[in-house]
């Protein structure tokens, strides 16, 4: 990503899906697809990184077991590799992957895009939500 990305960024102030203003999912680790904290998307975010979710060890393993290693640092990427009680911006779609096999971990709703309910349902998100903390 480089600095001409950030036009692509939303023209209106980007929403959760509670229609209120998103906020800040994790400066420590940061996340997000444009590493800005929030889990904010664009164009080229194919993946729409909109899930703000609290990283537990039954998902990680669930992610790595999919081909996704979530847990081993990846400088290059500027990943750092997480640990269970960090919050993380997530596909969308391996969330609900991982809600249809007993294994999505709980979300900020604050922090979720509305985007994310292209794919998945305000139910399901309200039924993992997580009392916000201090991002």
């Amino acid at each position: 990503m480089s600095a001409s990305d950030a036009p692509e960024l939303e023209k209106e102030p980007p929403r959760n899906v509670l229609g209120q203003p998103l906020v800040v999912c994790s400066m420590a680790p940061r996340t997000g697809f444009f590493r800005d904290g929030c889990c904010s998307t664009g164009p080229s975010d194919t993946g729409r990184h909109v899930v703000c979710a609290v990283m537990t060890e039954g998902f990680l393993e669930f992610s790595r077991a999919r081909g996704n290693d979530l847990s081993t640092p990846r400088p290059e990427y500027r990943f750092p590799g997480l640990r269970p009680g960090d919050r993380w911006c997530l596909c969308a779609l391996r969330w609900k992957e991982a809600l249809e096999a007993g294994k999505a971990p709980m979300v900020i709703l604050e922090a979720t895009h509305e985007a994310a309910l292209r794919h998945v349902t305000i139910d399901d998100l309200l039924r993992h939500a997580a009392v916000r903390a201090e991002a």
